[in-house]
């Protein structure tokens, strides 16, 4: 069966856009066995012959119904597939999936029916929720960065906008390219509705989302811009628990050069 990605190289260089995110994840130790998911909007590059494509799969709930995603198409990672093998072999470890009418189902296209993870529900539900406002964010990341996760077994850095104006502080960078910080869920079940919910309330005000004992939620335009959203924050877990092993607190950037860094550059917070 030829690829979907064959002869369409717009489609194909975001699916590699996925497949080189996801080496990196493995490289960074933040995707260990089938750990982590990544599900990105392609619906602006699906022609007529794509859409004319048979199911390769019976209709499948989504188990919400999501009137933004009428006539979507998703490419996803499958459930209980691994990054590792996703970076080497994208349309083996994941998925084209086509929302059907009901906004409530779905069917498998191409190229392998791959099953989509197993939050697809959740991931499914942000992205009818970026639609819904208008939003230019076509992918969504979860990943388990291992120093940003460590953080949340301290409960101050899981209190509002503790995390983020740390992290600000420890290089310029950080506020530079992460400039709505960090939004903070408490622990809950993982897929579960309660924690989809979280994370939709919690992007209203944020672009990366962290689960406390768990790992972050980020989105953005493509998948490589929510990757380096999450790569710049643990950069700077990794900077101030250095400073702690050497032995002392890092003063950080101060509030009123942060403050000048967010008017120079026109950033939002």
């Amino acid at each position: 069966m030829e690829s979907i990605l064959n002869n369409r190289p717009k489609l194909a260089a975001e699916i590699n856009k996925v497949a080189e995110v996801a080496g990196y994840l493995w490289q960074k130790g933040w995707a260990e066995r089938n750990g982590g998911n990544i599900t990105i909007n392609i619906t602006e590059y699906v022609d007529d012959e794509i859409k004319a494509m048979p199911a390769i799969s019976e209709v499948k709930p989504i188990g919400a119904t999501l009137p933004y995603l009428k006539g979507c198409y998703f490419y996803c990672k499958g459930t209980n597939k691994r990054m590792r093998d996703l970076a080497r072999q994208p349309m083996a470890n994941g998925s084209v999936i086509r929302i059907l009418d009901d906004c409530a189902s779905y069917v498998i296209i191409a190229d392998e029916p791959v099953n989509p993870t197993s939050e697809l529900p959740s991931h499914l539900s942000v992205h009818n929720n970026l639609i819904s406002k208008g939003s230019n964010y076509k992918a969504s990341l979860h990943t388990h960065p291992i120093e940003l996760v460590a953080l949340t077994h301290n409960k101050k850095f899981m209190e509002k906008d503790y995390a983020s104006n740390l992290l600000w502080s420890m290089i310029p960078e950080t506020k530079a390219f992460c400039p709505r910080g960090l939004g903070m869920v408490p622990y809950k079940l993982p897929s579960s509705v309660e924690l989809a919910e979280a994370t939709i309330n919690e992007l209203d005000d944020y672009d990366v989302v962290m689960w406390e004992k768990h790992g972050v939620f980020a989105v953005d335009t493509d998948i490589m811009a929510a990757f380096d959203q999450v790569d710049v924050l643990n950069k700077s877990a990794l900077i101030y628990i250095a400073a702690k092993n050497m032995g002392f607190e890092p003063d950080g950037m101060s509030q009123e050069q942060m403050k000048e860094m967010s008017v120079a550059f026109h950033l939002p917070k």
